[in-house]
């Protein structure tokens, strides 16, 4: 009797499996990071898109926490080849000239990675083109939430975004970020460099040995000039012997988030559901975080066999949403602090937190936090 038992519950899982259908709304980097999380557990995934797509911009970057490459080489997909990784972080700030503020390493194990976006991109969509569980549809459909069993949302233009999830808390920054890469003479490349300037934290972020991914956020509404723009790019480089400043491209900055995480079957995720200021480098770690979340609520129910409905999206806003919040106003508040600090002519509150990063357990705690996020 109880094998019988036993079969019959194995026969309605498989069952179940078979009938689950996902769709997402999108094609950005954390679409895709989803889709194939699901399609690796043998769920349905329809990904609608639009039909015009831009031209990538080959100067974006990511940073990717060590436990969270961990994560994404076993459940995503394998990434070991795109990576490149770094052992230490230098941060610096101009109240203290040549001093650094702070310093995180490992001597013996990189701390976290840097990839160049349209690499992670390509090798995504590679991967789900070959799978039976995905699709790729250009066409729009009506009345989407009634044909699947979740609707998952990445695009801030859709139509059912201006409908359910207008409300957000919203901190524009007056700021730009300026993204290149520079091509330099060859060197031992595993240190990133973050220097709080007059103007705005500016990011030298190694992804080869002669590569460097540049990032600067210029607390200024007005656009600056390229030439500008590679001036202080040259001004703040100490480590390369720069052979040129490839292309540089920018964007406005803000930081987001939803008042409400989903509508019924239809989840907010992704930039659309949160967006951070770009200085410490957790954005896509924040939606990878995510990603481990809705994972784990989904796996569970498809082991008891449960299909997939609204109750993972309430699930996953009550385990998330504290954290992200938490998360997103910890990076505002480096923001602002070293703002203020921009404004006033002493470097009391640089030499306050020089002083707290030599202490062993405060610097310890600040790189696993920055490493796992939040563990509550």
């Amino acid at each position: 009797m109880n094998q019988l038992i036993t079969l019959y519950h194995l026969i309605f899982v498989v069952k179940i499996k078979n009938n689950m259908r996902v769709c997402i709304l999108g094609s950005g980097l954390s679409a895709l990071t989803l889709a194939k999380a699901l399609v690796n557990q043998n769920i349905y995934v329809d990904m609608f898109v639009k039909k015009k797509i831009n031209n990538p911009d080959l100067s974006r970057t990511l940073g990717i926490s060590k436990s969270n490459i961990e994560f994404y080489n076993k459940n995503i997909i394998n990434i070991q080849n795109i990576i490149w990784k770094i052992k230490k972080i230098e941060i610096f700030t101009d109240k203290l000239k040549n001093e650094k503020l702070l310093k995180f390493e490992d001597k013996n194990k990189e701390i976290f990675s840097i990839l160049k976006n349209f690499k992670l991109n390509q090798a995504l969509e590679k991967s789900l083109y070959k799978s039976k569980y995905f699709s790729k549809i250009n066409k729009k459909k009506d009345n989407i939430a009634e044909k699947y069993n979740l609707v998952i949302n990445t695009d801030y233009y859709a139509d059912i975004t201006k409908k359910y999830f207008s409300k957000k808390l919203e901190k524009k920054y007056n700021s730009y970020a300026y993204t290149s890469i520079i091509d330099h003479k060859k060197v031992k490349n595993d240190i990133a460099t973050q220097i709080f300037t007059e103007k705005g934290p500016i990011a030298f972020l190694p992804i080869s040995n002669t590569e460097t991914s540049i990032v600067y956020s210029i607390n200024n509404i007005n656009n600056q000039t390229y030439k500008t723009i590679k001036g202080l790019i040259n001004f703040y480089n100490f480590r390369y012997k720069i052979n040129k400043i490839n292309k540089i491209n920018y964007f406005r900055l803000n930081s987001l988030s939803l008042r409400s995480y989903y509508n019924g079957n239809i989840l907010a995720f992704g930039d659309l559901l949160h967006r951070i200021h770009p200085l410490a480098g957790q954005g896509f770690n924040m939606t990878i975080r995510d990603v481990k979340i809705l994972l784990s609520i989904i796996k569970e129910k498809q082991n008891l066999g449960l299909p997939l409905d609204t109750s993972v999206n309430s699930e996953f806003e009550k385990k998330s949403r504290h954290k992200n919040y938490i998360f997103l106003n910890g990076v505002d508040f480096i923001h602002e602090f070293f703002n203020f600090e921009r404004k006033t002519k002493n470097n009391l509150l640089s030499k306050s937190v020089q002083l707290l990063g030599k202490n062993p357990s405060i610097n310890k705690m600040f790189a696993k936090i920055a490493d796992k996020g939040l563990l509550f």
